[in-house]
């Protein structure tokens, strides 16, 4: 079987769930057999989202090879359980970032160059680009809404796809909108039509509609699709919202997706084996009692920027038969007059990642409190370094302790630039990025936590533990648990005389499956619960 191309574009208007739809047509194609890998094209000009603002476009997804992606991502791989690369997040930035540094060497002989061919080949080679390995589909999502300027020139290449592919080797999903009115209380069919126009005016017949709805659509509102947008009315597909992100896959299975997909793309695997997914579900409609965690950060603004935390937390609650509350608390609040109050009736604390000084203080003073009031607490990336601060303050009593990020004059940098790495870092290089080896000590919380001595996590920073205080640090109480392989970079903390007190350097939201939790937030869910 040669490779397989499914395309997903969006109509009307953004948030439709784009992302959702594709991932969840991944699961229940993988869930017939068949090797899957999704992909994201963005229209912006931004090479990555990586120097983009949380408030942008939510939180930035590491890959185990170092890239930095749009949040999407995470949703892939969360519902496929496939480790995805950076190939499979492409934005019009890299694409011509890649044009251009082609025309500088010669690459084009001195031809003009122009959107067409030459955008829309580079394009089409990061769609091919999975051709020569073991992949059976490849799901691409178009990012944007069609007709937006931007996106002309990804749709453009979709549409050249379809021509030089096979027929039964391509199948163009939309995804649209129907607006119910609640006064006619009617669904209206007339955006999806003009999307659905709006697509055919560039070439591309849309194959299958997936109509995002707050109510059922009628068979004859989805028969009057059918007949207005030249589609088969069992290629009009109802996706309602679901009680929870999960049960997508299984609704769209319901409503025939996968079945209409695999008939157009002639594959002959039509039945799913989807119990092991139904399991899951009906394990999440019988969770009982509620967990309390608070996540004490800096992007408050826009949940979306804690997005694979978030649902890492409720992996925990799964895997612990308990349903996650999720409290929200701007660090900027947060001060030694007001801690007690805003934290006291949580079961648990969480302090994630970021950058820049805005609201540091706030997170050492809930890290604090986390650690004399024996609260069940877990730091990530800037939660870890923030902790270790806390600790050198609170406990070593080295009151000007920082972060060299923070305070360049200190004296008591415990979190800094390692010397190898300055040259590099005046260069505008230098974060550790993507999947790195860390080695745990036996005897230890996180040996416990992780069952095992060698484990691998994806990284995203830029400062590192300063070693010159581990000796100080541990012996007041807070060791390094869990290191490089060669001792040299500190991994994991923790607090010897706290139930649960652990912060890691890396970001395990970043591998955390629903049906398999990362270990620390399925233990620290599990220590919140018995508090």
């Amino acid at each position: 079987m040669g490779t397989k191309y499914i395309f997903v574009t969006g109509g009307v208007v953004s948030g439709l769930g784009k992302g959702i739809t594709a991932a969840s047509l991944g699961r229940l194609l993988k869930n017939r057999g068949y090797k899957v890998v999704n992909q994201k094209f963005d229209p912006y000009i931004n090479v990555d989202p990586g120097t983009m603002s949380p408030y942008e476009h939510g939180e930035v997804f590491v890959t185990d090879d170092g890239a930095e992606t749009d949040l999407d991502l995470g949703h892939y791989e969360r519902f496929t359980d496939v480790n995805l690369t950076r190939n499979c997040s492409v934005t019009s930035g890299k694409i011509y970032q890649s044009v251009l540094n082609k025309e500088r060497k010669g690459d084009y002989l001195g031809k003009t160059v122009q959107v067409i061919p030459h955008i829309t080949n580079e394009i089409k080679e990061n769609i091919y680009s999975f051709e020569n390995s073991d992949v059976d589909i490849v799901i691409t999502e178009l990012g944007g809404t069609i007709g937006d300027i931007e996106g002309l020139a990804l749709v453009e290449a979709i549409r050249q796809v379809g021509l030089e592919k096979d027929p039964e080797d391509v199948v163009y999903v939309h995804v649209t909108l129907l607006p119910y009115i609640s006064g006619s209380n009617e669904l209206k069919s007339k955006p999806t039509q003009h999307s659905v126009k709006e697509l055919q005016s560039f070439g591309i017949k849309p194959d299958i509609l997936v109509c995002r709805s707050e109510i059922d659509i009628p068979d004859d509102t989805r028969r009057k699709i059918a007949l207005f947008c030249n589609v088969r009315p069992e290629n009009v597909i109802p996706n309602l919202t679901a009680s929870n992100l999960y049960e997508v896959p299984l609704l769209l299975e319901e409503r025939g997706l996968a079945k209409v997909v695999c008939k157009h793309l002639h594959l002959e695997n039509i039945e799913p084996k989807n119990e092991h997914w139904e399991d899951m579900i009906n394990n999440i409609k019988n969770l009982s009692g509620e967990v309390n965690i608070a996540i004490v950060g800096k992007y408050m603004q826009l949940q979306d920027s804690y997005l694979s935390v978030v649902e890492s937390l409720r992996h925990g609650g799964f895997a612990n038969g308990t349903n996650v509350k999720i409290g929200f608390i701007d660090s900027e609040q947060i001060n030694s007059s007001n801690v007690e109050n805003i934290l006291r009736d949580y079961d648990g604390i969480l302090v994630p990642g970021g950058f820049g000084q805005r609201g540091i203080e706030g997170m050492i003073t809930s890290i604090k409190y986390a650690r004399e009031n024996k609260v069940p607490f877990l730091g990530i990336c800037l939660g870890m370094q923030m902790s270790v601060v806390e600790y050198a303050r609170d406990v070593l009593g080295l009151t000007d302790a920082n972060s060299e990020e923070f305070d360049f004059n200190t004296v008591n940098q415990v979190i800094h630039i390692m010397d190898e790495q300055k040259d590099i870092t005046k260069k505008g290089g230098t974060m550790r990025l993507g999947a790195y080896p860390c080695k745990i000590k036996k005897d230890t919380l996180a040996y416990k936590i992780y069952g095992e001595e060698n484990i691998i996590e994806r990284h995203r920073h830029r400062f590192e533990y300063n070693n010159s205080f581990k000796e100080r640090l541990e012996k007041a109480g807070m060791i390094a648990s869990g290191t490089s392989p060669d001792g040299n970079l500190v991994e994991i903390v923790e607090v010897t005389d706290h139930p649960f007190f652990i912060a890691g350097q890396f970001h395990p939201e970043f591998k955390s499956r629903p049906d398999r939790p990362a270990p620390l937030f399925k233990e620290f869910i599990k220590a919140s619960k018995n508090k």
